[in-house]
């Protein structure tokens, strides 16, 4: 039995899933969504709702699990034999689901629905789902006709062979470098980096320490390391990943260029001024000059901000570590100094108190007392040994379940991310009867692991981080929508869609939560209120810089996407951008760009902006806590209520009116980020 097709109620069999089951699955599961299309487009299935969900969503639904678990797995624990087969059935894939959204029979078959009288009388949110449809066949281009249609199928193809090239590139310029440190090369870095470095040199079968361009890896000795020679050499190597200035097989130059250039022509295919305009759509933002509008304001009120943290930083990386210039490969590790000779504390010695079980720990008794649910251990096949399963019930019965995939390892994709396996859903079948179809998630991040039989130790970025994936989480799996286009995280605009992950963020800073969740990796002692009190006095520390540095990234974006003929000028507008709202200019060399996923193979593209936009939502949310206490079970109900449980199945703006009880105010991030 190929373990990708599975029954409906099975969860994904990960460790018996070989690449030579790819082909043979997604030929099988392509083949019955090619029939269900052909049999809800005929007269047989009549233009209602259930009637055409048991038929196509049933088939669509089964097709895209499988897909995603093979997705999932090259992202998590890529192989060339794997990569091979996901790479041969990507076209494959692209083109069933090209076609099925420009189909003008099914188009037609919906906008008979949409206007049949059973239409007015759906629930609130299958008519939300049904609007969406008839939106996304526009966009999926069912309105083109002939060499137009047919162009359109063939630039999505090719997009998503180049994203995937994209990203294929990144991972193997990170995972191709290695350095081989000396002892002396190491100075300042902590002790556990030193053990996991010199653990993977061994494992090599080579002298000194292994260095590496993951993160558990690079950061300690930017952030550490006092030779300054040793800094350059990686953030140099860091910051020219997958470019012309790296290894010529890993560069993502051309793909960007076509990229961009494919993305303009699709939106003009679709009677649209520029790709920027085509994503904005389905978002909240209305478009990308009130999107740029509201990315300076922000720049502008940050800007003071940001000069003093960087008039600062110079002044003090002259006077106390003699450097008469401030260079890139500076910065992380003199931001650090400072924070140590101000606050009197480091980022290591936090790390101590945070151990993994003690964290994880802390975090579901948060979301158990907030959210009325308990989390239990559970269990099922995973991609790799170290990865976990739990359950979320209430009262007993089962809610969702997620994966928890935390270190960092060679073939895994870097950063952070959930992903759903599958959606809440009222599954119909063929004799009309429903079930209920619970959701499944998996979080995705790269820690360190622990060392010498240790506990993992997290940085407070590594807490905050896995608070934010799981954020995304509950967004998924707390939705009690049951229709599967608007369950959960789908259906919700891309600028809404960090609200419930950045608002589990904030908890990260409360010393009620914080003294529960912390436990010395020796001592078992917790977080003394005395560390605490210097981290929340650190908490703002180069708020500016860290917000020019978004708000630089998402300028670029929606410059890049928003005006025709960029493809030509990709460095110019980095610079342009930097010009305008920098103030912390990275070399010449630095080539960022030819790394960023998330526009060019992630679907940020012109929607990088949603980060900060969601931020002002997020934290005017958090702030109904602050008023009613963080741990306010009520206010924690209400929340749980409007926005997680509704999930897409109304405008996000609702849900956020439905709890705050009127529009969102910027004042709270303001206050939040100390530029109040």
């Amino acid at each position: 039995m190929n373990p990708l097709l599975l029954d409906a109620a099975e969860l994904p069999r990960f460790s018996d899933i070989r690449p030579e089951h790819v082909s043979p699955a997604i030929d099988q599961l392509l083949q019955a969504a090619e029939a269900a299309l052909e049999q809800v487009v005929s007269d047989a299935v009549p233009a209602d709702y259930d009637a055409v969900s048991a038929v196509l969503d049933v088939a669509t639904e089964r097709l895209g699990r499988a897909w995603g678990t093979v997705g999932h797995l090259n992202a998590v624990a890529d192989t060339p034999e794997l990569r091979a087969a996901y790479n041969e059935n990507l076209p494959k894939v692209t083109e069933f689901y090209t076609r099925l959204g420009a189909d003008e029979r099914l188009y037609a078959k919906y906008k008979a629905l949409t206007a049949s009288p059973q239409a007015a009388q759906l629930s609130a949110a299958r008519r939300k789902a049904l609007s969406n449809a008839m939106r996304d066949f526009v966009l999926s281009g069912a309105e083109l006709q002939g060499g137009a249609k047919e162009r359109f199928a063939a630039i999505q193809e090719r997009q998503a062979e180049l994203a995937q090239k994209f990203s294929e590139h990144v991972l193997d310029a990170t995972d191709a470098f290695a350095y081989y440190a000396s002892e002396e090369e190491l100075a300042g870095v902590p002790d556990d980096a030193k053990q996991a470095a010199r653990a993977a040199a061994e494992r090599d079968g080579q002298a000194g320490y292994k260095l590496t361009l993951q993160f558990p890896s690079y950061l300690p000795v930017m952030q550490y390391g006092s030779h300054r020679p040793l800094r350059e050499k990686l953030y140099t190597a860091y910051a020219t990943r997958a470019s012309e200035l790296g290894q010529p097989e890993h560069d993502n130059s051309a793909l960007m260029v076509e990229l961009l250039a494919l993305r303009q022509e699709e939106a003009q295919l679709l009677g649209y001024p520029s790709f920027a305009h085509v994503s904005l759509v389905p978002k909240m933002a209305e478009s990308p000059a009130q999107v740029e509008a509201f990315l300076r304001d922000l720049a502008q009120r940050a800007r003071p901000h940001a000069e003093k943290d960087l008039a600062e930083l110079r002044d003090f990386a002259h006077s106390e570590l003699g450097l008469d210039e401030l260079a890139a490969w500076d910065v992380a590790y003199a931001s650090e100094k400072l924070k140590e000779q101000r606050y009197a504390f480091s980022d290591q010695e936090v790390k101590q108190y945070f151990t993994e079980p003690k964290v994880l720990e802390g975090l579901f008794k948060i979301v158990e007392t907030l959210f009325e649910v308990a989390i239990r251990p559970d269990s099922a096949p995973v991609w790799h040994p170290s990865v976990r399963f739990f359950r979320i019930e209430r009262q007993g019965r089962l809610v969702g379940q997620f994966y928890l995939d935390p270190y960092a390892r060679p073939g895994k994709r870097s950063g952070a991310w959930m992903d759903d396996v599958r959606g809440r859903w009222a599954r119909p079948d063929r004799q009309g009867e429903q079930r209920l179809q619970t959701p499944v998630a998996q979080l995705v991040c790269n820690f360190a692991e622990g060392v010498n039989g240790q506990p993992a130790l997290l940085t407070h970025d590594n807490v905050i981080t896995l608070f934010h994936e799981f954020g995304h989480g509950l967004h998924h799996m707390l939705t009690q929508v049951e229709d599967i286009g608007v369950a959960g995280i789908s259906g919700v605009e891309w600028d809404a869609v960090e609200l419930p992950s950045q608002f589990m963020e904030n908890f990260c800073w409360e010393w009620d939560v914080l003294k529960h969740m912390t436990s010395h990796v020796t001592t078992g002692e917790p977080l003394p209120r005395e560390l605490f009190d210097k981290m929340i006095a650190a908490k703002n520390f180069q708020s500016g810089l860290q917000t020019l540095r978004q708000i630089e990234f998402a300028l670029f974006d929606m410059r890049l996407h928003a005006e025709p003929g960029s493809e030509q000028r990709i460095q110019q507008v980095v610079d342009e951008v930097r010009r305008e709202v920098a103030v912390l200019i990275p070399p010449p060399f630095n080539r960022v760009q030819h790394s960023f996923s998330h526009i060019f193979a992630g679907g940020y593209a012109a929607g990088y902006y949603s980060y900060k936009w969601a931020e002002v939502l997020s934290a005017d949310a958090y702030s109904a806590f602050e008023e009613a206490g963080v741990l306010d079970v009520e206010t924690g109900r209400r929340y749980r209520q409007a926005i997680l449980e509704a999930g897409g199945s109304r405008p996000a703006e609702e849900s956020f009116k439905a709890f705050r009880g009127r529009e969102p105010k910027i004042d709270a991030l303001l206050r939040h980020q100390g530029m109040a």
